[in-house]
């Protein structure tokens, strides 16, 4: 990842290094000895299938040190074999194996507790100052104020925020945190997965006018067989085997992070029956004329410059399975787009709704934490 922080790489032996004052941050020697760097330790609240997937991006990242993770109700032995095996992106890298209420991955020793209350943690004395919220309960400054009394300096939500809290698109409109939240929100996979192109064409060709269909993998939160849903009865339907229409507040959020989009801009979803990856179709009205390959080339030229790492581009025939586990939060599709005038198009990019976003997160959580080091600085 291109945004990154070293983040607390002292090694933990036993539970006994969590039982002291730890501050969460510490000093740590370059591979030469020469310089030193600020540190600084992560936290997962809610084991579910964000959570297990930044956990791995963590587990992978040489910048990062992952300190706590809260599961709910799983024991350990349960939560070892979730990391381990994932019907999508393939047996963890690295070694997985318990010692009591220790996860250890690749040889470090990370605690887990089964805390309702996550103020009842103790993020702080784990060292664990950022801390990924991926329950899906803790979204508002209200309720995640519970994470901060545990210790924790700052709250990156891995969803939506049901308040105010600020939302951060990485690529997007990370400038504008500058230090005073507490609580920020990495909105939605959808909202990463569009943002970025969004972006992209906004700058150079204007968005005057716009709508967005995002053709989704399934989700937890659906039904395998037909059950019920009382809010949304098309939504209670077999996801294993319907195209369910379904709205979507993705194009909303990207009004949020790009507020010249305000009122340019809706969307809804179709849920269809594969496990990962999803597409959105962006159709919109552009106020400078311009022509299919030259928004090509100016998708091209960002995803190789300043989004790098964020928006990507491809130019080969794929299909979705293709973009399992990739990281980019969106990829341009070159050879899907039309256009029928010079100002009206159609453009389709990609996503792993669950690694590309998850990758974000952490992503989120490295630049928080690099602010706040400038600012302490």
């Amino acid at each position: 990842m291109q945004l990154s922080l070293a983040l607390f790489t002292a090694t933990l032996g036993s539970a006994a290094a969590f039982s002291g004052s730890f501050s969460g941050s510490a000093l740590k020697a370059s591979s030469n000895g020469s310089a030193m760097e600020m540190v600084t330790g992560m936290g997962v609240n809610g084991f579910g299938r964000i959570g297990r997937l930044v956990t791995r991006i963590i587990m992978e990242d040489d910048d990062c040190k992952l300190n706590g993770i809260n599961a709910g109700s799983a024991p350990t032995d349960y939560m070892a074999y979730q990391y381990k095996y994932d019907s999508v992106h393939g047996i963890a890298k690295g070694t997985v194996e318990i010692d009591g209420d220790f996860l250890i991955l690749n040889g470090e020793k990370i605690m887990t507790s089964r805390c309702r209350d996550p103020k009842e943690v103790g993020w702080g004395a784990l060292g664990a100052d950022y801390v990924c919220e991926s329950t899906g309960v803790f979204l508002t400054k209200e309720t995640a104020q519970a994470i901060i009394d545990g210790g924790a300096k700052k709250v990156i939500y891995s969803a939506p925020a049901k308040d105010d809290s600020q939302t951060i698109v990485m690529g997007v409109n990370q400038d504008e945190y500058d230090g005073s939240e507490n609580f920020v929100s990495c909105a939605s996979c959808t909202t990463n997965g569009l943002a970025p192109m969004v972006k992209a064409i906004h700058d150079e060709f204007e968005i005057t006018e716009a709508l967005m269909t995002t053709v989704h993998a399934m989700t937890a939160t659906q039904a395998v067989v037909d059950s019920s849903s009382r809010k949304d009865w098309r939504g209670g339907r077999a996801a294993s085997g319907n195209i369910i229409p379904s709205s979507t507040g993705a194009a909303k959020a990207v009004t949020k992070v790009i507020p010249s989009l305000q009122g340019k801009l809706t969307g809804m979803a179709f849920r269809v029956p594969t496990i990962d990856v999803s597409v959105v179709d962006f159709t919109c009205k552009l106020g400078k004329a311009t022509t299919y390959e030259e928004i090509c080339a100016t998708i091209k030229a960002r995803s190789e410059g300043d989004m790098k790492g964020i928006l990507g581009y491809c130019d080969e025939p794929l299909v979705s399975t293709d973009f399992e586990s990739d990281p980019r939060s969106s990829i341009f599709d070159a050879q899907a787009g039309i256009m029928l005038n010079p100002t009206f198009v159609k453009l389709i990019c990609w996503y792993d709704n669950e690694w590309g976003y998850s990758s974000r997160v952490v992503d989120l959580m490295k630049h928080i934490a690099a602010i706040d080091a400038k600012i302490a600085a």
